[in-house]
């Protein structure tokens, strides 16, 4: 099957971040028609101290890597030396992900076509319960010097090949190595055929891990393109390595359009908590600053005001009280505006500011509060809540290609209810309206401001 030389590889490291953890210890076995003609093994000094619990692991500490080289410096000659060999490894998109930024801080282009056995195990031995390394050498009796020693595993993965080599016939050997390489771009624990019906559509996609534990909830306008995307970028980006070490398991949904698919997946990460989903997962009680028609100042309000009428004006939603208040601190100073008339300071007469001359005077009759007010609201325009444009409950049509799901969304307040599929079962979602979420007001602003472009019909409910 394969023309070129076989390399198998093992690298030992500071850490498992690729783009920031350095190798400290790099092994290969060149292979040639079944023998092994070279072999490359190397301490690399990674330019800075290896953690204790690393050195506990494989044993290599700062003392054994003093006089080691550093990778730079014998980046060309390994270059050279792997040339185009195809590189064999246990996990193989750790190691490769390893190399390839390396030899980037090194200014060479390192891009190597892998097999991964920890993939071709599970293809050969799909009921086998571990598929590790240190697993499977006790399942066939291979023995090996040391653990997390590079030319230790790289030779017990040498004599793990050929053990499968001798074990399976011919022909399923060479089926199972020519479905690894077809789906070569794919996490070393997550079975091909789990991408196999993945559209070209909009929608979420779920990633599990072991024991189905929630890693992460994306969306898409086109699934198949976004899923596969994740697993392209693991070696430059520290979050898609730490998605491809652990993903196990996808699920995905088709949807109507863009809307549904963001509403759906505010909704599940809400619900899932995903731990790999940070900002979409921060909840708590929102905060906005409410500015009555009459009033000389504005009073800090549960985000709760956004889902019922208000006579005065909403600016901005926070996370916390004291993330309002400073935003509106920000804005007095950089308009001159009181803080003491805008309730941020207490006391009579000048506040501290004018004194300096960083206020127009609003505390002490030298600005009207009618100027102040107006140049205050001027200022927090840019922070001002739309108002819910509707007098009540809205259904929202949406489909984005012919023949494609339909959705009918229904919105009361800037609160989503939820969905159904015609317009009669929209009008049975009629139940309490829920808290006002400032994620779903975020997606629903942005497509309500352009629902042509976004093929949407709006109508009453």
């Amino acid at each position: 099957m394969h023309d070129t030389p076989l390399v198998f590889i093992d690298v030992e490291t500071t850490g498992t971040r690729a783009t920031r953890d350095r190798i400290t210890e790099i092994a290969a076995l060149k292979v040639v028609d079944g023998n092994v003609v070279e072999r490359y093994v190397s301490l690399i000094h990674p330019g800075t101290s290896v953690p204790a619990h690393i050195s506990q692991l494989t044993g290599i500490d700062d003392d054994m890597l003093a006089d080691a080289p550093a990778f730079s410096t014998i980046a060309a000659s390994l270059l050279e030396w792997l040339g185009s060999a195809t590189l064999v490894a246990h996990n193989a998109r750790f190691d490769a992900s390893f190399l390839r930024n390396e030899f980037k801080r090194a200014g060479y282009t390192y891009r190597p076509t892998l097999i991964c056995t920890l993939r071709l195990s599970r293809r050969l031995h799909p009921t086998l319960s571990a598929h590790n390394l240190e697993a499977l050498l006790a399942q066939f009796d291979i023995t090996r010097a040391r653990q997390h020693r590079a030319e230790d595993d790289a030779t017990a993965l040498w004599a793990l090949w050929q053990t499968w080599q001798r074990q399976c016939e011919p022909e399923r050997w060479q089926g199972a190595l020519a479905d690894e390489q077809r789906h070569r771009s794919l996490p070393a624990h997550l079975a091909s055929e789990q991408l196999a019906d993945l559209p070209s559509a909009p929608g979420v996609y779920l990633f599990y891990g072991h024991n189905r534990l929630p890693l992460y909830v994306g969306k898409s306008v086109n699934l198949r393109s976004r899923v596969l995307g994740h697993f392209q970028r693991d070696h430059q980006d520290d979050k898609e390595m730490r998605l491809a070490q652990q993903i196990q398991h996808i699920e995905w949904e088709e949807t109507a359009g863009d809307l549904s698919a963001q509403l759906r997946e505010a909704k599940l990460v809400k619900t899932l908590m995903p731990i790999m989903n940070r900002q979409l997962r921060r909840q708590g009680q929102l905060k906005t600053w409410y500015w009555p028609s009459d009033a000389p100042c504005p009073t800090l309000v549960s985000g709760k005001a956004l889902s019922q009428p208000q006579p005065g004006k909403l600016f901005g939603l926070f996370r916390s009280a004291k993330e309002a208040k400073e935003a509106l601190r920000s804005v007095a100073e950089e308009h001159q505006l009181c803080p003491r008339v805008l309730g941020l300071e207490k006391g009579n007469g000048r506040c501290f500011a004018q004194q300096l001359g960083k206020c127009r005077g609003a505390c002490c009759e030298q600005e009207s509060l009618d100027a102040h007010t107006q140049r205050a609201q001027q200022a927090l325009a840019k922070l001002q809540v739309s108002a819910w444009p509707w007098p009540g409950r809205i259904v929202i049509r949406e489909q984005s290609r012919r023949g494609g799901p339909i959705a009918h969304h229904v919105v009361d307040h800037w609160c989503y209810l939820g969905s159904a599929t015609n317009r009669r079962r929209a009008q049975t979602l009629t139940g309490e309206v829920p808290q006002f979420d400032v994620d779903t007001y975020r997606i629903l602003t942005r497509f309500l401001n352009a629902p042509e472009r976004h093929k949407l019909r709006i109508s009453p409910l």
